[in-house]
């Protein structure tokens, strides 16, 4: 199995370059050569597979020979170490809890996976990896944990100062060790500009190997199909067409999501919903993608003007739009309408939704108006404890801070603070 650029002007890669390089020389996104869907006996059986066999059946084609066979199944045993539960709220809509892992993110299935491999690429070879990586939230918490101690790679997060909560700070500033924080005066889309600057500019990439741990890299990417067998496990009982409902900020995960249909998941229908950084909902009704820039939002990790991950979304239906909104609808919502869903799920069903979790309600709540003989599952993508004040103030009630979280509180913050690209190549030059 081989990976291609999306932008067809670079050489053909194996798994294990697409992993290193992150990006592709002519700054596309890998993708893989070709996608065979899984057997039916495997959709037939899959209540009777282990969550690591179903991870192991279902990347095995996409890493190929790249890692053997056997390590790759101590990996996923690893990385898979925790439960994905799907709660049922309401009648037909369910939460898929994707917060049980060390930070209490999604991220943190894509992020330690990823680290493996390159542990596994790195070994025996003394050239070092800068892992560059921008966050909105929870994707520098749970790289910096993933990666953490990692032999043969530092690792570079740039985030937008003031514009995450302060534990998703806390977790990624207090590591230390190959983990370095660079806060950035700006917003997450100067972050991300900075990385895709840093990617293309030539003084940087003759110095050192630069790769990203954004899921615009396969290894970060391609895990997140797992979620939706997972739950596809534990929903195909209810006998009703599935519907996933996912908060989107960078689109990696529902295009995760579609890649596990290309695999033969049945499924019914997605939908991305955003908060009012709605560059995809405005897509999805008018065919035009216009980027624009970011709108801060209390639900932070969606707070993206121009999502990485589209294109390969379009690419996945032939950049047939007819054939898209057959598979996706697009939904955005207000901070207010997001804290009275937060409100609603809370009274409704005693259940405390974090603000991205809430959106993805929302969407699903509304795709189901005109569909309501589905079974819909809307993706929980962080503990509710991450936006704790969010949370407190607008439930008012009080959260129990998990083990997970208290270990970092009171630990302290170590970041550079930087405000230009200037600055960040001349850091990554010094080091």
């Amino acid at each position: 199995m081989n990976f291609y650029s999306l932008n067809k002007k670079a050489p053909n890669v194996s798994f294990a370059d697409a992993v290193v390089k992150g990006i592709a020389p002519d700054r596309g996104l890998y993708f893989p050569e070709s996608i065979t869907p899984l057997s039916a006996s495997f959709f037939k059986e899959i209540e009777n597979l282990s969550n690591e066999e179903i991870a192991l059946t279902a990347i095995r084609q996409f890493v190929n020979d790249a890692i053997p066979e056997e390590k790759l199944k101590i990996i996923l045993a690893e990385v898979l170490d925790f439960n994905f539960p799907v709660v049922e709220l309401e009648e037909n809509i369910a939460t898929l809890e994707l917060f049980h892992g060390p930070t209490m993110a999604f991220k943190d299935v894509g992020a330690r996976f990823m680290a493996r491999c390159l542990g596994h690429f790195s070994e025996g070879n003394d050239n070092e990896v800068t892992v560059l990586v921008a966050t909105s939230g929870d994707t520098g918490g749970a790289v910096a944990n993933g990666f953490l101690g990692v032999k043969g790679v530092n690792v570079v997060i740039l985030y937008p100062s003031g514009k995450v909560s302060d534990i998703q700070e806390k977790q990624l500033t207090t590591l230390g060790q190959n983990i370095t924080a660079l806060e950035v005066d700006g917003t997450f889309d100067d972050c991300q500009r900075m990385v895709k600057t840093a990617f293309l500019d030539q003084d940087l990439l003759d110095a050192m190997q630069l790769t990203s741990a954004n899921s615009i890299n396969v290894a970060r990417w391609l895990p997140q199909l797992f979620y939706f067998l997972f739950a596809y496990k534990q929903a195909k009982s209810k006998g009703k067409e599935i519907v996933f409902s996912i908060p989107s900020g960078n689109f990696g995960n529902v295009c995760a999501g579609m890649m596990a249909q290309q695999l033969g998941m049945p499924v019914k229908h997605f939908v991305a919903s955003t908060n009012v950084n709605d560059i995809v909902p405005n897509y999805m009704q008018t065919g035009t993608y216009n980027p624009k820039p970011s709108i801060a939002t209390i639900s932070n990790a969606m707070d993206v003007g121009d999502p990485s991950n589209f294109i390969r979304i379009r690419h996945i239906y032939k950049d047939n739009f007819e054939l898209l909104t057959e598979n996706l609808s697009s939904y955005s919502f207000t901070d207010e309408e997001t804290k009275e869903a937060m409100l609603s799920i809370h009274k409704n069903c005693s259940y405390v939704a974090d603000p991205h979790g809430a959106v993805g309600y929302l969407g699903l709540k509304k795709y189901q108006e005109e569909n309501p003989n589905t079974y819909g599952i809307f993706l929980e993508t962080a503990h509710p404890v991450k936006f704790l004040d969010v949370v407190v103030d607008t439930l008012d009630t009080t959260l129990e801070i998990p083990a997970q979280i208290k270990k970092v509180m009171d630990k302290e913050k170590k970041s550079l603070k930087i405000s230009s690209y200037d600055e960040l190549k001349g850091y990554l030059l010094k080091e």
